[in-house]
Formats: C-alpha cells, sequence, structure tokens
C-alpha cells in the first residue's frame, strides 16, 4: 500500500510538472474565434515556448501564487495564436490572435487594420456584419473603448481636436507599450478582445496553440473527425 501511494503521489507531481511547464489542454468555449477555432475544439497548448508561468492558484487549494515566468525561447510574434489569462480575470483563458507587438502602433479602419500604418492582408479573419460601424450607428457604447484615449497617437487626438469617438470597426492609431500586445479574435464583429478592454501585459501569456487534438459538434453531438489532428496557424 505504501509504494502504490507513493507512485499515485509521484505520477501527480509528474502530472502537475507538465500542466504548470509544459503542455496544458484548452478547449474553445465561444465563437470569437471562429473560423480558425470553432466552439467545441479541444487544443494541445505549448507552455515553454514563451516560458512557463505559475498558475493563478495553487492546484487544488484556493492559496494564489506571485506571477513568476522561466525564460522563453521566443515572444509572441504579430499574428500567432496566443492563450492568455483574461486581463479582468486571471481565472478566466482566452485564446486570441496578437496582432501587434510593444512598440507598434495598431489602428482599424471601416474593418481593415493597419499596423504602423501598413494595411494588413488577413485571409483568417471571419467579417459576418457587413455593417461598418461608426459613431452615428455604433453598435457598442463609447464607454467600451473609453481606455484606448490614454494610447492614442498625440497627432491623431490633435487631428481630431479632442473629440476621439472610436467603434467597433474604427479606431486608433494606438501605441502598444514595450510588454503588452493587442489581441484580436478572427471572428471579428463578434470578439470581446483588445478593443474593449485593453493590452495584454506579458505576465498574462499562458503559451501558443500546437495542435488541435479532438473536436465536437455540439449541435450535430458528433466529432469531427476532419479537424482532428490539425496544426494551429
Amino acid at each position: 500500500m505504501k509504494e502504490w501511494a507513493k507512485s499515485l503521489g509521484l505520477a501527480f507531481i509528474l502530472f502537475l510538472i507538465i500542466r504548470i511547464f509544459l503542455v496544458q489542454a484548452f478547449t474553445i468555449p465561444t465563437g470569437s474565434m471562429e473560423r480558425t477555432l470553432l466552439v467545441g475544439d479541444y487544443l494541445l497548448v505549448n507552455k515553454m515556448v514563451y516560458g512557463a508561468k505559475t498558475p493563478r492558484k495553487l492546484p487544488l487549494l484556493a492559496l494564489e501564487l506571485p506571477i513568476l515566468r522561466l525564460p522563453g525561447l521566443e515572444t509572441p510574434r504579430r499574428g500567432e495564436i496566443v492563450v492568455f489569462e483574461y486581463p479582468k480575470d486571471r481565472d478566466m483563458d482566452f485564446v486570441k490572435r496578437c496582432v501587434a507587438v510593444g512598440s507598434d502602433t495598431v489602428e482599424m479602419r471601416d474593418k481593415v487594420l493597419y499596423i504602423n500604418s501598413i494595411p494588413q492582408s488577413e485571409p483568417y479573419i471571419q467579417q459576418v456584419d457587413p455593417t461598418i460601424r461608426r459613431d452615428e450607428n455604433r453598435f457598442y457604447s463609447i464607454d467600451s473603448f473609453a481606455w484606448q484615449k490614454e494610447y492614442l497617437v498625440p497627432e491623431a487626438l490633435f487631428r481630431l481636436d479632442g473629440e476621439y469617438r472610436p467603434t467597433r470597426d474604427n479606431f486608433g492609431p494606438l501605441v502598444v507599450p514595450e510588454g503588452k500586445y493587442f489581441c484580436l479574435g478572427d471572428n471579428r464583429d463578434y470578439s470581446n478582445d483588445s478593443r474593449f478592454w485593453g493590452f495584454v501585459d506579458e505576465r498574462l501569456i499562458k503559451g501558443r496553440p500546437l495542435i488541435l487534438y479532438y473536436s465536437w459538434n455540439k449541435e450535430h453531438k458528433f466529432p469531427r473527425f476532419g479537424r482532428i489532428g490539425q496544426i494551429i496557424q
């Protein structure tokens, strides 16, 4: 019995090491990354690539832990999909696409994303709402974007005579601070992302999705066999 308990304890410790520092499973709960990732997709996330970090709380306990990170192999790059702790609630994990990094300027004009004043080709995005939202037909309250004004390029604020009124489809240009990332969902018209709550701090980045190991179609109650094994890009 003692040897069995010791083996079980070692297996549990090994499991924690793998989950905290190497690889973690992640499930897609919403459609914010469609068509790239679908509700019911199951991913394996590489936590080593950006440097594994301590979890929000000690597993099985309610004890909160400080944010500590091991050295990473690289940092998130523009265009990469990343998993991170939601800045407004670290108990929630989000998956979005990193579109801008520290010192970049990010802007959207009539749904077209501009990074450093260059329009971006984004073949992976989905836009299902044909309406372009401007101040006169905004979909969200202007208060949703209040945080942006602090990071607006000074010349733009001067040009707008201090009247900055961003929308879902038109905002910026904003300057991304060092150590921060601007992340958007691929389902661009229906994604709760950096446009609304701000930048993602590098300390909150958990990893990069590697592979889609399972996919379940809840509507049809059947696996999506064609998606299993896909490399995530």
